[in-house]
């Protein structure tokens, strides 16, 4: 079941809201169980059967995280191997049905051996919900996970706005908030709140993201085909899928974060305006937010951090980007991906302390720095995103190779036609006419032209909607804007526009990205 939906929006949705809250006056224990099971409903929608396997991993990991909270001291012996055998379970878990036939498919190119590829079907969210318990025992065995109610666990594990694509959740983020009587009475305020997030939302995926999509789709099926694609043709392909991927996922956020603040439930932030970064390293404090917190927290700090001299800090860091780009997906393309966010990651480290030792003051920038340094980053994350979408490596490369202009520059004839003496000149100067695509072509850059200034000038949601808060934001985020959301007449027609909009747009509805993760 889709967030954008009509039987989410118009079924699921209002029966979960209107028993719940209901049931929250009764009990509240009731009303968690019924959420927890609404939960389970929504993800049994896609298939039924791997409700057994949510199920399982949700009762051995309460036992074990159990288990470490009330076993022996911190760090003693039998925690470590409670906690081994927890962390071990999950990861055969999440192994086996995203990493099998990868590993299958790769011990036969390398060996030249015909293994049967084995018939998994990928369980949705596994990825989500297997990284978010395995957190949750790593603070049981640190003695930071406090509350053991079965009900609100499982519930906080199956909470059906994170469940599918995230974010990543703390144990004692949520379980506290999971008590309060305050979450189960209803409340207008955070209705209204919740319902404007979701519809910013909403208008993001299905207008935004789905609306650019099908300018990115041809270019990388022409690359994977071995076509050669021009300049102009690779980098509008390549903006076109930055642009969708940013909508997508930035319109999932919201809509999980609006989702379940109806309730009147915080989820963490997951999304900040990631392409106004200076830097890669700040980037990945504001994509994915939750996801780097978890990389960073169980697995970098864990290798060491930057406890161990520069050069083992830059090891860490590209083991933790390697470990993240194949968490993304089960291909090398993901691992050459998260290769080369690591290198840049290193690169930058490197670059501060060179200037560290230059005795530059780091804390200042020129405006003209600053925006060099915003570019500088897009570009590498643009670079990035073409192993990230591309359907195999030469696919990707093959696409590079059109960015680099290594293919030519081309236009569509009936565009050079248009520019009279100017399509003359180019022609003339090597620059092939090429016949048809000229609607698609020209509406490619009209799509770009448009999102890119939304990107880099626009507030971002929770800059709007600052006044309220309806995220759980552990650093500081940009600064509130002017364009500050309300409950009066003026914005209830705004966003009543955006929500019809994004309402109308729901006869094409397609999954978000991150659900293939």
């Amino acid at each position: 079941m889709l967030f954008n939906s009509t039987e989410f929006l118009f079924a699921f949705l209002p029966v979960l809201l209107i028993v719940f809250f209901q049931l929250g006056r009764v009990s509240q224990r009731l009303a968690a169980a019924w959420l927890a099971l609404g939960s389970l409903f929504f993800y049994a929608w896609w298939n039924p059967a791997y409700v057994v396997l949510l199920l399982g991993s949700i009762v051995f990991n309460y036992l074990a995280g159990y288990a470490l909270a009330r076993g022996s001291d911190i760090g003693s012996p039998r925690r470590k191997r409670l906690l081994v055998m927890g962390v071990t379970g999950d990861l055969v878990l999440l192994g086996y049905f995203k990493y099998a036939n990868f590993f299958v498919d790769t011990v036969n190119t390398a060996l030249g051996t015909s293994y049967g590829v084995i018939n998994i079907v990928l369980p949705l969210g596994i990825s989500f919900f297997t990284f978010t318990q395995i957190a949750f025992l790593v603070d049981a065995a640190r003695g930071k996970a406090k509350e053991f109610n079965f009900i609100h666990y499982g519930l906080f594990v199956t909470y059906f706005p994170h469940l599918i694509a995230g974010p990543v959740l703390h144990h004692k983020e949520m379980m506290p908030q999971f008590g309060q009587p305050s979450t189960y009475r209803f409340n207008y305020t955070f209705l209204t709140v919740g319902l404007t997030m979701f519809a910013l939302g909403l208008f993001k995926k299905v207008v935004l993201a789905d609306g650019v999509a099908p300018y990115a789709t041809p270019i990388f099926a022409a690359a994977a085909q071995g076509d050669p694609v021009g300049l102009l043709q690779a980098w509008g392909g390549a903006l076109a899928y930055t642009l969708q991927l940013y909508f997508d996922f930035s319109g999932y956020s919201d809509m999980a974060i609006g989702l379940s603040y109806m309730i009147g439930v915080r989820l963490p932030l997951n999304f900040n305006s990631p392409y106004k970064a200076t830097s890669i390293t700040e980037f990945w404090r504001r994509w994915h937010m939750t996801l780097s917190r978890f990389l960073r927290d169980y697995l970098y700090i864990s290798l060491g951090g930057n406890r161990q001299g520069p050069t083992r800090r830059y090891v860490n860091l590209m083991a933790t980007m390697l470990l993240g780009g194949l968490w993304h997906g089960a291909g090398w393309t993901f691992v050459i991906w998260g290769g080369l966010h690591g290198l840049a990651l290193v690169l930058h480290q490197a670059w501060r302390g060179l200037r560290k030792r230059l005795g530059h003051d780091l804390t200042r920038s020129t405006a003209l720095g600053h925006v060099a340094s915003v570019g500088l980053t897009f570009l590498v994350v643009v670079l990035g995103w073409v192993f990230f979408r591309a359907a195999s490596f030469s696919a990707a490369i093959a696409l590079v190779h059109g960015m680099f202009g290594l293919n030519g520059v081309s236009l569509p004839d009936v565009i050079g036609l248009r520019l009279g003496n100017l399509g003359t000149w180019l022609s003339n100067h090597g620059v092939a006419m090429t016949p048809g695509g000229g609607r698609n072509f020209a509406m490619t850059f009209v799509w770009i032209g448009a999102l890119l200034p939304v990107v880099f000038l626009a507030p971002n949601t929770q800059q709007i909607m600052h006044h309220y808060q309806p995220a759980l934001v552990q650093i500081e985020t940009s600064a509130p804007t002017h364009i500050a959301w309300q409950i009066n007449l003026r914005w209830a027609m705004a966003m009543a526009l955006v929500l019809g909009c994004g309402l109308l747009s729901l006869s094409r509805p397609s999954e978000f990205l991150y659900f293939q993760f």
